[in-house]
């Protein structure tokens, strides 16, 4: 059973990643990225930044979220704010 199974809330729309994610992170890191991305689990954000993401939400703003690979590497998954695409980018590209 996956852990992250609630509903979407919004469409990642065309998605990407850059080249320095692809080699450090796994199809599974960021399958499981989008999953929680697109549920509204804005993953390792404080508590303004997840208000922040709700508010976008709400007002269709640029999403950002923040999770952990399963070999700890770090990285964000930023959705714009017109929903057209979805990017996988390590800390140090953002």
């Amino acid at each position: 059973m996956e852990p992250h199974h609630a509903p979407r809330r919004f469409l990642l729309g065309q998605t990407v990643a850059t080249r320095e994610a692809l080699a450090k992170l796994s199809a599974d890191d960021i399958l499981q990225g989008f999953k929680r991305h697109s549920c509204g689990d804005w993953g390792e954000l404080d508590d303004e930044d997840k208000k922040a993401n709700d508010r976008a939400l709400a007002n269709d703003g640029r999403l950002v979220s923040a999770y952990r690979s399963a070999a700890g590497v770090r990285f964000y998954i930023i959705t714009e704010h017109d929903r057209s695409y979805t990017t996988v980018l390590l800390p140090h590209e953002y």
